[in-house]
């Protein structure tokens, strides 16, 4: 709302221009990124429907949790990684560990960078 109106002018106002708004009785917000998540407590959402575009209005404690990505790491990635790079099953999992990704592995253990 606008700070110095008054809220039921405001309301009467929105209503002639064809918006509506409905409070959402929320207890928590959660976006969920790529990398993180941002949680909203003790929130306070409206739902605005504009000439039919629906959008939600945020307010609260704001809380960033990153994310942490555990890659499920396979016999078969263990074995193609001991096979391309050359090296020991504990190598071929440790590079796989740290990286994630079967390439990487490889080309890091292949560069004696492992």
């Amino acid at each position: 709302m606008m700070p110095g109106m008054n809220p039921r002018k405001m309301q009467q106002m929105m209503k002639k221009m064809g918006i509506q708004q409905v409070d959402i009785p929320a207890t928590e917000v959660i976006i969920k990124t790529a990398d993180q998540e941002i949680i909203i407590t003790n929130p306070n959402v409206a739902k605005v429907n504009a000439m039919g575009q629906q959008t939600y209005q945020i307010t609260g404690e704001e809380h960033i949790r990153e994310k942490t990505v555990e890659a499920e790491i396979t016999d078969d990635d263990i074995k193609t990684v001991m096979e391309q790079a050359n090296c020991s099953e504990e190598k071929a999992k440790s590079a796989l560990e740290q990286t994630g990704d079967l390439a990487e592995a490889i080309l890091n253990i292949s560069s004696g960078e492992e």
